[in-house]
């Protein structure tokens, strides 16, 4: 009995320990997004430029090909079986027509998905030169919380490491990520970032 209690006292004292030393090391909490800093990157408006000739050229094609192949199964499932070709003909056809049904009834999300992979495809590098940026800065001023701009509440004075990747990486931010602050307000968002 007397090792459990002393087991309990030693396993009490270590928490209260460690919760006193958790009180007294200050929280480093700052507000970053990966997304909304690769979008304000210099080269990301041809990134963007790509991608609307991407969905226009390929994807618009890839959409009326799709549907012209719909209408040809369609038609060949219906001579086919006015002309009682086998079942398993029959049936490949059919199974053939609703893919491209399955196609057309979700285009948006089929053509949203490969419009977001070309999209990312094409600002790799970018991602690449942030996410080194962003791990340095990290490294270097031992954050122990960082929040997406749209997670906190306005009117917190949070460490803004926009201001520091963005230094890191020598690119001008937009004010709505805190770019044009003076020396003073550096370091910390007095307002949340206008997101996507």
């Amino acid at each position: 009995m007397k090792k459990v209690l002393l087991s309990v006292f030693v396993l009490a004292g270590m928490f209260f320990s460690i919760a006193a030393q958790a009180q007294t090391t200050p929280m480093k909490i700052g507000v970053f997004d990966l997304d909304l800093m690769v979008q304000n990157m210099p080269g990301y408006r041809a990134v963007d430029s790509l991608v609307q000739i991407y969905e226009r050229d390929s994807l618009g094609a890839e959409y009326e090909i799709y549907q012209s192949e719909y209408k040809r199964l369609d038609s060949t499932y219906h001579a086919d079986s006015l002309a009682n070709k086998p079942k398993a003909l029959l049936d490949y056809t059919f199974g053939q027509k609703q893919q491209m049904a399955f196609n057309l009834v979700y285009w948006q999300q089929i053509a949203q998905n490969k419009s977001d992979a070309k999209r990312g495809q094409l600002a790799q590098p970018m991602y690449e030169r942030v996410v080194v940026a962003y791990k340095k800065i990290l490294d270097a001023k031992k954050y122990t919380l960082i929040l997406k701009p749209q997670a906190y509440e306005m009117g917190t004075q949070l460490d803004n490491i926009f201001l520091l990747v963005a230094k890191e990486l020598n690119v001008p931010l937009p004010p709505e990520l805190g770019g044009g602050q003076d020396q003073q307000q550096q370091g910390t968002v007095p307002n949340k970032p206008k997101t996507n």
